[in-house]
């Protein structure tokens, strides 16, 4: 983003969460309340349906207000600052597509686009479960992985715009068994996604015990004291407390907030600071992991804020 579509937020704001099978949109009005709510299916594969569909879901929110709105929109992936295009986006369609500016074309006004992790991180850090720490790393453990990175309000995304984006460095500390790992989308092996999450765990399980179970059916498993879905769930969160004790020692974030399906399993949040702690550069191995405050509505949430915190690398 540059300065020139830099200008004070606007009373309302528009914000869209384009997931991989819905998108979900919020009118939000200062101070956090949200005056309206829609919703498409995603047009999976096509990327100029997807457009018209943002577009459609903008242009509907904005009609409910009287008052000037901003849009900020999260995708999965992200724009690439060289090229303009998005880059590394799970929904593959969308790749090497100069979204943002079609989007604008289309509605004939500037928007704001972030990797949906970095909305979500935002969103949580401004209003949710990171409210008062100087320094938040959201992570999304759902259908893919992703992670941003929030410090002191601002979203930290870097030169390349791929900042927090942990879900493609490789699974840490590895075990015998885990080499070479799964592949991934991204053409690599052994990404942290293909471990953590929702996918990976079901995928991890089915190598193991030959039972086709989703990632929720494997919890509800756990918990009803299925002795192969436990050891599953065991092996996740392990893989999961290495991956972030990488982040830890990279950027000793104040605080960690888990989002995605994932997150609402709750013996993560008793685990994952024990399993994490021998992993810790630092005396003090205390790493505080919390549960989102808006659960799945922070992403759209984080998306409407864009225009009031925008990215620690814009320049002027």
């Amino acid at each position: 983003m540059t300065g020139a579509d830099r200008g004070p937020p606007d009373p309302a704001r528009v914000g869209i969460d384009l997931g991989g099978t819905k998108i979900a949109g919020i009118l939000m009005q200062t101070g956090g309340t949200v005056a309206a709510e829609a919703r498409l299916d995603t047009p999976k594969g096509s990327y100029d349906r997807t457009v018209e569909a943002i577009s459609e879901l903008a242009a509907r929110l904005t009609q409910q207000t009287d008052q000037p709105a901003s849009i900020g929109i999260g995708i999965p992936g992200s724009i690439s600052p060289a090229s303009g295009r998005v880059q590394n986006a799970n929904s593959t369609w969308l790749n090497g597509r100069p979204l943002k500016e079609d989007i604008e074309a289309a509605i004939g006004r500037p928007v704001r686009i972030a990797n949906d992790a970095n909305c979500f991180a935002l969103s949580e850090a401004t209003d949710g479960a990171g409210l008062g720490a100087a320094s938040v790393f959201g992570v999304i453990i759902g259908t893919g992985c992703g992670g941003g990175l929030v410090v002191d309000g601002r979203i930290v995304d870097g030169p390349r715009g791929i900042g927090g984006e942990w879900g493609h460095n490789p699974l840490p500390w590895l075990e015998k068994d885990e080499l070479p790992g799964p592949l991934c989308w991204c053409g690599r092996h052994g990404c942290l996604e293909t471990w953590v999450s929702g996918p990976g765990l079901a995928d991890d399980h089915r190598r193991v015990f030959n039972e086709e179970l989703s990632a929720e059916a494997i919890a509800a498993a756990a918990s009803a004291g299925q002795p192969g879905a436990r050891e599953t769930l065991a092996k996740h969160a392990s893989r999961l407390a290495r991956g972030l004790a990488s982040v830890v020692n990279m950027f000793d974030p104040e605080r960690i907030i888990l989002g995605g399906g994932l997150s609402n399993m709750p013996h993560l949040y008793d685990e994952l600071p024990d399993l994490i702690a021998p992993h810790i550069f630092s005396d003090d191995t205390h790493v505080s992991i919390r549960p989102p405050v808006h659960g799945p509505e922070s992403g759209v949430r984080g998306a409407a804020r864009l225009w009031e915190a925008p990215s620690a690398d814009e320049k002027p």
